[in-house]
């Protein structure tokens, strides 16, 4: 650390108790008094150097022991800078450094030691001394710097912070000529920033920002070492943990380790602000998960709404980057009983819309099935327009240019998963309600789920946990399920799930019997539902309540056991599907095989007849029709089925 001297002479200050006098063969002929300590002193040496002496000796009209005392309340730097004045006035050695340069550049200022009381006075010196040594190297510039936070409304009315901080931000700026002596992932100056009171760190990084020469990626990496200095652990009463203040003044008088839970929260809380207003424009210039702990602690400590909305829309921006933990924010709203902050989320879905609904147009649509049930939720050309979906009608074009970042397809699968491991942990929450769950769920589109086996697995979550739900409310549920969607496993599991509705059930079934007889070929076999179900499911059509609940009962008995195998009548469980097409292959190969033979019209026809016939039969006869082709010429009979089948399969899928 550069240090100066100023003055030549001996230390000839002593002490009597309280009282502070030089020694010298002339008698004392002014006294000074700071705070307890009163000096014993010579008008000579120091109205000479002091302007503002030489004022209260003229108005007091002080003079020598029997005179006024001259006080100097609130003396900036207290005795020990006064003390540093009057040596520099009598001549004696006074040592310089980073240390007191600041509480003595302000007493100098204070008692008015410029160049207009006398030439090459203390002022000139100071000042001279900090522009051309300790300002051009690193750790006394940021000594300097933080000491002015002792005296800062002196310091600010003199210039000095504003020479530090744009000094600082300076050397960040060109870091060539220092080293970089850090090996962490912050930049090398991201740890001796983090010390600073956060308005002159944001003062420093308003400037190092404007000066346009550092990435904005390492402004994140600086931010993100702040945040874990000075950010608190906050439990979820509300008790903010963490005794250290990064904040300039020590507290408003030095009172921080007396200062009341409400005042830390207020403190922290503009820590929060200030650190969110500094966020880099560049989508990834901070981590998603950075941002979403930033969410929490705004949650946590009553951030300001429009601090809270920018987080909102940069974590929407970048949602993709988010895992489910990042999502999981408490609530700790009087209002909410939910465990987490469900609304949030929805806040950053909605964004997200409004992202994705920016972006072009995917290159290809998937296309609605024309036999698809009203009430069906498989809906393959799109889902269920959502709040934040149909806000973007009006709303969409004022919303900034940054958050109509295009999102990729493999985004939109990552987001998909998120959202799905989100809903099945809130799912576990005895206090969430039906409306937020299903308004997160089909916030985000259907591109985003290329299968529903997440969704599902939300449903059943949910209906654990909510058991005395009412059947209309599991229907409502369900909707969000594409059964088109779910995979071999989840169909199995959802076919002898007792807590799904009925006609969950039977869509499942449906599908499940649909793909197994397209991979097999049978393109008819797929288009209408066996006898056993329709009946099911025309059942369901008239009659009271009560005759509903106990139709229910017997119904789904019967599905229970089409579903493990045992079939009354027809063998369409889904076990005996799968068996049914593996014996359909089979066939097939052994056909191929066979030599191809002109004529049999009768043959033809007969089998036309049957084909005919079989459509209105059950699965197990179909497939004994298909069983009992003559040997003879079968090739031209079922050219006139495998391109219809083929047709059907891409109709369907």
């Amino acid at each position: 650390m550069k240090f100066m001297k100023l003055g030549t002479r001996p230390d000839t200050f002593y002490s009597n108790e309280s009282v502070r006098s030089v020694c010298t063969e002339v008698a004392t002929d002014l006294q000074i008094l700071v705070g307890d300590c009163l000096y014993q002193l010579h008008k000579f040496p120091l109205l000479s150097k002091c302007l503002l002496l030489q004022a209260l000796c003229a108005e007091s009209g002080c003079g020598g022991n029997g005179g006024d005392v001259i006080e100097l309340p609130g003396f900036p730097g207290g005795v020990e800078a006064f003390d540093a004045c009057a040596k520099f006035c009598y001549g004696i050695t006074v040592t310089v450094s980073a240390r007191n340069l600041v509480p003595l550049r302000c007493a100098a200022a204070h008692l008015g030691m410029s160049e207009a009381a006398d030439r090459g006075n203390l002022a000139a010196k100071l000042d001279a001394f900090l522009a051309s040594c300790l300002l051009r190297r690193w750790k006394d510039a940021l000594a300097v710097l933080n000491s002015t936070r002792h005296c800062a409304p002196l310091c600010e009315d003199i210039g000095l912070t504003s020479r530090c901080v744009d000094a600082v931000a300076a050397l960040i700026a060109s870091p060539a000529a220092l080293p970089a002596h850090s090996s962490s992932a912050s930049p090398w100056w991201a740890h001796d920033v983090a010390e600073l009171g956060v308005d002159l760190f944001w003062r420093i990084m308003v400037a190092v920002k404007a000066t346009g020469a550092v990435h904005e990626k390492t402004v994140g990496d600086a931010l993100k070492a702040y945040a874990r200095r000075w950010l608190p652990n906050v439990a979820k009463d509300g008790i903010v943990v963490g005794a250290d203040q990064p904040f300039d003044g020590a507290g408003n008088g030095g009172d921080g380790g007396n200062a009341s839970v409400k005042q830390i929260a207020t403190r922290h809380r503009l820590l929060l602000e200030k650190i969110v207003s500094l966020i880099p424009a560049e989508r990834d210039a901070v981590s998603c998960s950075f941002l979403l702990k930033l969410l929490k602690a705004a949650n946590i400590l009553s951030a300001s709404a429009t601090s809270r909305a920018e987080l909102v829309r940069r974590v929407a921006w970048q949602l993709e980057e988010a895992t489910v933990g990042d999502l999981l924010i408490p609530s700790l709203s009087c209002v909410s009983e939910t465990l987490y902050d469900v609304d949030a989320v929805a806040d950053i879905l909605d964004e997200f819309a409004l992202r994705h609904a920016a972006a072009p147009p995917p290159p290809v649509a998937l296309a609605v099935s024309p036999d698809d049930d009203d009430d069906s939720p498989a809906r393959s050309g799109g889902h269920r327009r959502s709040r934040s979906a149909e806000s973007v009608g009006f709303d969409g074009a004022a919303r900034r240019s940054s958050s109509a970042a295009p999102v990729s397809l493999d985004a939109l699968v990552r987001v998909g998963r998120l959202v799905d491991g989100f809903l099945i942990e809130v799912a576990r929450d005895p206090n969430m309600p039906l409306d937020k769950l299903l308004a997160i769920a089909e916030a985000v589109p259907d591109t985003a789920r290329p299968e529903h086996d997440g969704l599902y697995k939300v449903v059943d979550t949910y209906l654990k946990v909510h058991s005395e739900m009412s059947k209309s409310a599991r229907k409502r549920l369900c909707r969000v399920i594409n059964c088109r969607k779910l995979s071999d496993k989840a169909c199995a599991h959802a076919a002898q799930n007792e807590l799904l509705p009925l006609r969950v059930v039977v869509q499942v079934l449906f599908f499940e019997h649909a793909r197994a007889a397209a991979m097999a070929g049978g393109a008819h076999a797929a288009a209408e539902l066996p006898g056993s179900i329709r009946a099911l499911l025309q059942s369901k059509s008239s009659g009271s309540d009560q005759e509903d609940d106990a139709a229910d009962r017997v119904d789904e008995q019967r599905l229970r056991a089409l579903a493990t195998g045992a079939s009354p009548g027809d063998d369409w469980s889904v076990e005996g599907l799968r068996r049914a097409a593996s014996k359909i292959a089979t066939l097939r190969m052994k056909l191929e095989e066979d030599d191809d033979h002109d004529g049999g019209g009768g043959d033809d026809e007969e089998f036309a007849r049957r084909q005919q016939a079989g459509l209105a039969r059950s699965a197990s006869l179909r497939f004994r029709a298909f069983c009992a082709i003559p040997a003879a010429r079968p090739k031209r009979m079922l050219s006139k089925l495998w391109p219809l089948a083929r047709g059907v399969t891409t109709e369907r899928h």
